[in-house]
């Protein structure tokens, strides 16, 4: 990992004073299609999301006539594209930096589109590849708006149909613009749930056949420091150097960022490829009990935002389910109901965790369980 260095802000307060610009990477907004699926990874650090399920279950059938499918359903992150950008930029802009920020939805480059009018706003995606037994997120930052069609349909037809052989020629095409980064986004996170050997062996493939064509791997702001050291090992035995992403899907901004003294994302994409020079920051939130955090960014997705527009200020507007008429539909449409009572008392359970002496009796309870 040559020229790669981490800190973190509350043991090394200093490393700001070298430079000038904070990069913002790996965040997600309202154009960003998430599946519920995951839940079920969640089934030990949470033991009430069985049952949260089966009441959500229950209210599908009772509406619908049909039985609920995981598979189906999926949410939206709460926060605009422009909402996202402006809590990013603020926090970078709160430590004295310059402020560099790369929103990367799940599949999905409309944030950056709807952020054209600012400039200098670079076109990101976090792409999702079918590998093997499992599948991989890449982190794809700054597509070249000359051939932003054409690389942006090669990225979707290897999702839906891949192969070794597109997959190569996809990537190799990416690399051939010098100002593309290609990040491998939490690379050790078994989210295909088909165990931690398998999913090594898969990454090692990945890196194997087609690591020449990814520039970093990320230390993610939302996973326990214990599979972030584990990162730093992995990139270091294959010669990547190490970069932040913070993965919000909430309202907390980015728990890590990156450091530099470029003034454009071209010019940063470079000092990670050319030099292998990357400077991540941890920042204070990330010393928080991690499933203190992830309950906070569940509070995030499922409270009210009043001052959103109609149609998406609560939570059943922005979950959704695709129907057998292959339309997706939010689930207060489906439920005919936006506030279904069951599931508003258990959001209200979650939401009393906010106040700030419940928050300081978790943090405590949970301060042994942050990997």
């Amino acid at each position: 990992m040559r020229n790669t260095a981490v800190h973190r802000l509350w043991e090394s307060p200093g490393a700001l004073l070298r430079y000038r610009t904070g990069v913002s990477l790996h965040g997600h907004t309202s154009c960003s299609k998430e599946q519920l699926s995951f839940l079920g990874g969640f089934r030990q650090q949470f033991p009430m999301i069985p049952s949260v399920l089966r009441l959500a279950a229950h209210q599908h059938r009772r509406a619908t006539g049909q039985e609920l499918d995981l598979n189906r359903a999926g949410w939206r992150p709460p926060l605009t594209p422009e909402a996202a950008y402006r809590i990013e930029g603020s926090q970078i802009r709160a430590l004295g930096l310059f402020a560099l920020v790369s929103l990367s939805d799940h599949d999905d480059i409309g944030a950056a589109l709807a952020l054209r009018r600012r400039g200098g706003v670079p076109v990101s995606v976090e792409w999702t590849i079918p590998f093997g037994a499992t599948f991989f997120h890449l982190g794809v930052h700054n597509l070249p708006e000359a051939d932003l069609d054409e690389l942006w349909g090669a990225l979707r037809r290897y999702t839906c149909v891949p192969s070794k052989s597109r997959l190569a020629d996809t990537l190799a095409r990416l690399h051939e613009s010098p100002d593309v980064l290609i990040v491998i986004n939490h690379p050790l996170w078994d989210e295909a749930a088909i165990g931690a050997e398998a999913h090594k062996a898969e990454v090692e493939s990945l890196l194997s056949g087609f690591g020449g064509w990814i520039h970093a791997a990320e230390l993610n702001g939302l996973r326990s420091r214990a599979e972030n050291a584990a990162v730093e090992r992995l990139a270091e035995a294959w010669r990547k150097p190490v970069i932040s992403g913070g993965d919000r899907h909430g309202a907390e901004p980015n728990a890590n960022i990156n450091l530099t003294n470029a003034r454009t994302f071209a010019e940063f994409a470079a000092e990670v490829r050319r030099d292998g020079e990357s400077t991540v920051l941890y920042l204070p939130q990330y010393r928080e009990p991690l499933r203190l955090r992830w309950l906070q960014t569940v509070w995030d997705i499922v409270r009210s935002y009043p001052e959103a527009p109609e149609g998406w200020r609560e939570w059943s507007d922005r979950f959704f389910y695709l129907c057998e008429d292959g339309v997706e539909r939010s689930v207060a449409e489906i439920w005919k109901t936006s506030r279904p009572p069951f599931l508003n008392q258990i959001l209200t359970a979650v939401g009393v965790a906010q106040y700030p002496g419940f928050r300081q009796a978790l943090k405590l309870l949970l301060a042994d369980q942050h990997e």
